[in-house]
């Protein structure tokens, strides 16, 4: 189930709001679990059965890794286990397809294979549920008795399907105790029709121009339309998952949860390390503290850090998907985090601000051509189209920035903290605050342009197609 859907907006998300707010506090969690279930079972009804698995897997591996931790025994093996058991799943699942199909490909045979379709949320509930052992044996969140408890940890719908990847330690004692005040509950609301609004006007618009370029490419484009498809996608990839985590943001607080945030302004940043530093917040600091730090991190020899690195980013890479062009990805960044770590970090601070971050979002804008194309001779057919292998500029791509220069204009100042800065800004505060008229204009405005927002949103959805985020496919 969608969040950007009639269905969700206007029946499952206000019943199960209504349900949750009159439910004694005691069965909250079993009221949460059970719509969380049917939240995932709505759209993938037989694959139920895999986030069970990995609910029941993780359960008892946290007792036994709180076991172990009080015992002071076998923990690298309850560990080790645990890591085999969720990365098999995983493995089966999402990579047995990929394996097969290369397997034929390089000795050129033909399996009698079926293939395993994907899914949904597998990689980011496998990681949470990692996440909660590892937790538990290192002594940062307690161990859950509870089975229903960790259930709930796991598939609560609010970030089940997309992210973020909520640690366990993050919410443990929200899981057993919180409350949803006014506040935090407007606060949720809001963020919600923020995310919304970037999936609906600005994700799915950008959306539309990268699809129509993309699926064209080997028809020849101009210089100029190629660049703008990259850069269409470029801020289509940011709006749709930066929406998705602030709907799944909102929603939580809706609940008394508070996740951490995912993202902080990726495309400001003046280096890669800052990019990754900013981009999928929640996913970057998992591959730290579960494997660059255990690797070692930056505790061992030069060349081990580098080893480390590598590893990490060959991860990142296949975690995001089974291809080729995702493990290229993955190798892409963490050539540039290497180089950075080694000399180009420094030699930057040197430059101009203005030049650090051109060339931040040059390498970011090249690395997301081959996270969108699956077929590595393609990328570089659609790199000779952006470097001159046709006209410079046609018809086509005067009609893209006529058509969608507002929405270009929108994505780029709401890719900057420009807006936010201007409302927090010391002098308008103290200008507001001086003005009690303004003041409550203010809120009656803020309120009057979500209200808007909200129905212009909801407008884009009754009139849209099926249009899945991004990540729903990792």
């Amino acid at each position: 189930m969608l969040f950007s859907t009639t269905t969700f907006l206007f029946v499952f998300l206000p019943l199960v709001l209504a349900i949750y707010l009159i439910t004694p506090k005691k069965l909250k969690n079993i009221m949460l679990l059970l719509a969380s279930l049917f939240f995932y079972a709505w759209g993938e009804p037989k694959f139920i059965y895999v986030m069970l698995l990995s609910i029941l897997l993780n359960y008892v591996f946290g007792l036994l890794a709180d076991k172990a931790k009080r015992e002071g025994k076998h923990g690298k093996l309850v560990i080790t286990l645990m890591v085999i058991g969720n990365l098999a799943i995983l493995g089966i699942f999402k990579y047995a397809n990929f394996v097969v199909f290369n397997i034929e490909t390089f000795f050129g045979s033909n399996f009698e294979w079926t293939a395993i379709a994907l899914p949904l949320g597998i990689s980011f509930y496998t990681f949470q549920g990692i996440s909660y052992v590892m937790d538990v044996y290192r002594g940062d969140g307690r161990v859950q008795k509870n089975p229903l408890n960790i259930a709930l940890y796991i598939s609560l719908f609010p970030q089940l399907v997309a992210g973020p990847i909520v640690r366990y330690q993050t919410v443990a004692d929200q899981i057993e105790s919180r409350k949803v005040d006014i506040n935090l509950f407007t606060s949720g609301v809001k963020r919600f029709i923020i995310g919304l609004a970037k999936k609906m006007f600005i994700a799915n618009n950008c959306g539309l121009v990268a699809d129509q370029i993309f699926q064209s490419q080997g028809g020849g484009l101009s210089v100029g339309t190629a660049w703008i498809g990259l850069i269409f996608y470029s801020l289509q990839i940011f709006f749709d998952f930066s929406g998705y985590s602030d709907m799944a943001i909102g929603l939580g607080r809706m609940f008394g949860f508070k996740f951490l945030e995912n993202f902080n302004y990726p495309y400001i940043a003046k280096s890669v390390s800052e990019f990754w530093r900013r981009w999928h917040i929640s996913l970057g600091t998992w591959f730290k503290d579960y494997l660059y730090i255990p690797l070692g991190g930056n505790r061992v020899s030069p060349i081990k850090v580098y080893r480390n690195l590598a590893i990490v980013w060959l991860a990142t890479g296949i975690w995001h998907g089974a291809s080729w062009n995702f493990l290229l990805w993955g190798a892409y960044y963490g050539l540039f985090i290497m180089l950075e770590k080694a000399f180009l970090g420094k030699a930057l601070l040197k430059v101009p601000a203005a030049l650090q971050h051109v060339y931040a979002l040059i390498v970011i804008i090249f690395g997301w051509l081959l996270f969108r194309i699956d077929n590595v001779s393609d990328i570089w057919s659609y790199l000779g189209s952006m470097f001159g292998s046709g006209v410079f500029w046609d018809a086509r791509a005067t009609y893209y920035m006529h058509e969608y220069a507002i929405v270009l204009i929108v994505a780029i100042i709401a890719c900057t903290p420009l807006v936010k800065n201007f409302f927090a800004s010391d002098k308008l505060l103290t200008f507001m605050q001086s003005h009690r008229a303004l003041h409550v204009t203010k809120d009656v405005a803020t309120l009057a342009v979500l209200a808007f927002i909200f129905v212009y949103s909801v407008a884009l959805v009754v009139g849209s197609t099926f249009n899945p985020f991004i990540y729903f496919r990792f």
